[in-house]
């Protein structure tokens, strides 16, 4: 730059000088440009088997990794983000759907889902493709950060060039994928997300039993109105509601005191293999962390997106073929997303105190719990009802014994776990939230079983095999 400089100084005319470097920039660049051209079309010619080589699983397994990335960075609630997964997936499946005759598609199984358009020829289409492109058209319109989504669309589309698609096969089936994706976007625009974004936030009233604001934050309180979500294939929020939690009372002899205690004496008395369960199942995006008078945030994966995680790796360890990869993937997060429905329709139904404040008020000023506190009602847990509707989900497409390491939150910093089963995943998960301090037993409890309906309801409306 300096050379540069002087170069220009020595000149009678410095515009001169940089207008012919400006030209001489310009050329080189566009003989390189050509040169990449020619030498791209030399190397790439058109592959008669692009089919075969795009419908590889890695390609939407890396597609959904970025997704939760992002959902990671923009710090997405965990009912918000479930709404994030699910509708991209559902596009990836349906634009892959006229390559699967033997496949159904979602349309009339989920509430509201219109059929989907589908080409009059079948040949001529690279359905990987379109999918992977549905999936990235719908997953750009939820998020934030749609800057880091184009960046890595244009590194995954490069990769996706060199398979040798040829134009008009790409031009046709680019077309196709984002029609896919604007029949999913209309119908996703439905769902009274919209009309959620302005309800009013919820009011503490400050009654005994009720839920209040918990350090060190003291958050509001996030979502009251997700019960206001169109559901996916519930027939309402509340058609799984389950039983009252326990009457709250400080009488030592009452049941909701002897359940106080026992959150109390498991953060107390907890084991390192206990505390090591809390900490790996906490899932909380947005924990807040405090230095003296200085206050930053960590961020991690929701619940939601570790159960996504699971997804990929039992997808990963089957073998799975795309379509197995997608449809396994859209129907988890279908499972989560009605889950959280039910889930929330009933923290703000009961609005039940947390642990955290009964014990440090009545208890022990200076109890804290393993986990932070999330900022909603207690009960139920929706560590137990989205885990065990995720995992009847799973159970279902994999088999009851189906081993797999758990390595979702290395990235976090904390180490793999091996489960024997989805199964036993889920109820590691559940019973986390009692060993973390912030769930008394019937949240995790009647939140397991909450959580059994929403997975078998799934199961049982959607079939997917012709």
């Amino acid at each position: 730059m300096l050379f540069q400089f002087i170069q220009c100084r020595n000149n009678i005319s410095i515009n001169q000088y940089c207008i012919f470097e400006h030209q001489m920039k310009l050329s080189l660049q566009l003989t390189i440009a050509i040169f990449s051209v020619m030498s791209f079309c030399a190397c790439k010619p058109s592959n008669p088997n692009y089919n075969v080589d795009a419908a590889n699983p890695a390609y939407f397994s890396q597609s959904l990794n970025m997704l939760t990335d992002i959902i990671v960075h923009d710090i997405f609630s965990p009912p918000v983000a479930s709404r994030v997964y699910v509708y991209p997936c559902i596009a990836a499946y349906e634009a892959l759907l006229p390559a699967h005759p033997n496949q159904k598609s979602f349309a009339g199984q989920l509430n509201g889902l219109s059929p989907v358009f589908k080409p009059v020829e079948s040949k001529g289409y690279c359905y990987p493709l379109a999918s992977i492109i549905a999936f990235q058209q719908v997953a750009k319109q939820l998020i934030f950060s749609e800057d880091k989504m184009l960046a890595y669309e244009a590194q995954l589309f490069e990769n996706l060039d060199t398979i040798g698609i040829p134009k008009d096969v790409k031009k046709k089936s680019e077309g196709y994928g984002k029609a896919v994706a604007q029949h999913i976007l209309e119908w996703a625009n439905t769902d009274n997300y919209s009309q959620t974004r302005s309800a009013s936030k919820f009011s503490v009233t400050g009654n005994k039993g009720k839920w209040q604001p918990t350090p060190p934050a003291y958050m509001e309180s996030i979502e009251p109105s997700w019960n206001e979500i169109r559901p996916m294939v519930l027939t309402s929020a509340a058609q799984f509601t389950p039983p009252p939690p326990p009457p709250f009372s400080l009488n030592n002899k009452s049941l909701f005191y002897k359940q106080t205690l026992q959150v109390y004496e498991a953060v107390k008395n907890a084991k390192q293999e206990e505390e090591d369960i809390a900490r790996f199942w906490d899932c909380n995006p947005y924990v807040m962390n405090q230095t003296g008078h200085v206050m930053f945030a960590t961020k991690k994966i929701t619940p939601g997106g570790h159960w996504m995680g699971i997804t990929n790796i039992a997808c990963k360890t089957a073998s799975a073929n795309l379509m197995k990869t997608v449809e396994a993937h859209a129907l988890v997060s279908i499972a989560l997303f009605d889950a959280f429905i039910s889930c929330w329709d009933e923290k703000y139904r009961s609005q039940l105190i947390r642990p955290e404040t009964v014990i440090n008020e009545h208890i022990d000023a200076d109890w804290t719990p393993i986990l932070q506190t999330p900022p909603f009602p207690e009960y139920t847990s929706g560590h137990s009802v989205i885990s065990t509707a995720a995992a009847i989900t799973l159970t279902n497409l994999f088999g009851n014994s189906f081993a797999f390491v758990d390595d979702v939150e290395v990235k976090y910093g904390l180490p793999k776990r091996n489960f024997t089963s989805f199964k036993q995943a889920s109820e590691e998960a559940a019973i986390s939230r009692l060993y973390g301090g912030i769930h008394y037993m019937p949240a995790i409890t009647y939140g397991v079983e909450q959580g059994k309906k929403v997975g078998q309801l799934v199961n049982e409306k959607i079939e997917l095999r012709k």
